[in-house]
């Protein structure tokens, strides 16, 4: 099967956002690791960057209609509130 190399601007999108998806983990996770406040500073640096970053693409992806989101309706969020308060 051939390979496709024809991606639609809305697959770039979410190529884009599952990267700065990654890239945040990465970050968090190196940032709760680092050994010296210098690289703490800046691998928090990053993180907050790749976090404004996902929120960018995700308002663009939104205004195009390419993330669509759901309202949750009272009783579902009732339903997940009752679920955790157990917890």
């Amino acid at each position: 099967m051939p390979a496709k190399t024809n991606m639609t601007d809305r697959e770039y999108m979410e190529d884009v956002l599952l990267t700065a998806k990654t890239l945040t983990s990465l970050y968090h996770y190196a940032t709760q690791e680092a050994s010296t406040q210098s690289l703490h500073g800046q691998f928090k640096k990053n993180l907050n960057d790749t976090l404004q970053m996902q929120h960018d693409i995700f308002c663009t992806m939104e205004q195009n209609g390419w993330y669509p989101q759901q309202q949750a309706d009272q009783s579902q969020v009732l339903q997940v509130k009752t679920k955790f308060a157990g917890s």
